[in-house]
């Protein structure tokens, strides 16, 4: 069976930089490939906004801000549902060797290889160290030259050195980027991003992708290291967790939103999926900043 792979992103910083850096201070909605990779490792600053983050196989939602690190050809898909007030996102890309082939790897630069090696996996990072270097990161955009890459080192020494982070893909996450059946993937993931309010049968992906059920159902298997059904339930309880974070509507009532036909079997898998009953999310929620 062919391995799939998502659509290859072509990233050009400008002319004499070593860095791609923007700051974006509203919600922009470009023609990025939904399920996509690069070569570039991609740092991601939100100071101030809410969405999903899928990278890799893990899918998860944020609420105010976000600090992550993705890793070269580490898929994922990027969902910031709003900027707040005073809100920005910054991203930086840069190739693993911007700095020459061999400069991360003498022995004062040996830590920052070690942080390229974890992005691999994808890293959240937690909320001392997002305090602690979100304003260094936003400037970057104000200062190039000599000054930008000093500045950007004194950036990678401090998430090289911390461990105040979270591996999103802690088991890894296989990858192969060979061109053929490019598109199988991504044609899956947007109609589940689109309808997993709804009723998704197998019958109905499988023939979305001119495939029989069980060789579907082979094939997801491989290619996430999940079955359709889990997938399509964690999109779920992570629209769950937004609606309870955002909204007022009643717990039932958000499980219906999301999908679920029987309330019982939402509390069993919310409670799975994150580790605690919905309510307690809830109220946590109340006075979290991630």
């Amino acid at each position: 069976m062919k391995q799939i792979k998502p659509t290859l992103e072509k990233i050009t910083p400008n002319f004499g930089s070593s860095l791609l850096v923007n700051k974006h201070v509203e919600f922009l909605k470009t023609n990025t490939p939904f399920w996509h990779f690069h070569p570039e490792i991609e740092l991601v600053y939100v100071n101030k906004g809410r969405g999903k983050r899928h990278i890799g196989n893990h899918i998860s939602y944020f609420n105010n801000s976000q600090l992550v690190l993705i890793g070269s050809n580490l898929p994922h898909v990027g969902y910031i549902d709003r900027l707040t007030t005073n809100g920005s996102e910054t991203l930086i890309q840069f190739k693993p060797d911007f700095l020459g082939e061999h400069f991360f790897k003498i022995p004062e630069m040996l830590p920052i290889e070690g942080l390229f090696e974890r992005a691999k996996k994808g890293v959240r990072f937690n909320i001392d160290i997002k305090q602690r270097i979100g304003a260094k990161i936003e400037q970057l955009v104000e200062i190039d030259g000599a000054e930008r890459i000093i500045a950007f080192l004194d950036i990678l020494k401090d998430l090289a050195n911390t461990d105040d982070y979270t591996l999103l893909n802690a088991n890894g996450f296989a990858f192969e980027t060979i061109p053929q059946d490019s598109n199988k993937i991504e044609i899956i993931y947007k109609h589940i991003n689109e309808h997993f309010q709804e009723h998704i049968s197998l019958d109905e992906i499988a023939e979305l992708v001119s495939m029989t059920v069980s060789a579907f159902c082979r094939y997801f298997k491989k290619s996430t290291g999940k079955t359709f059904t889990k997938l399509v339930n964690e999109y779920r309880v992570v629209h769950a967790t937004k609606l309870l974070a955002e909204s007022t509507m009643s717990i039932a009532d958000i499980s219906f939103e999301c999908g679920f036909n029987n309330f019982s079997h939402f509390n069993k898998l919310f409670n799975k999926i994150t580790g605690k009953s919905a309510s307690k999310y809830r109220s946590e929620m109340k006075n979290l900043i991630q």
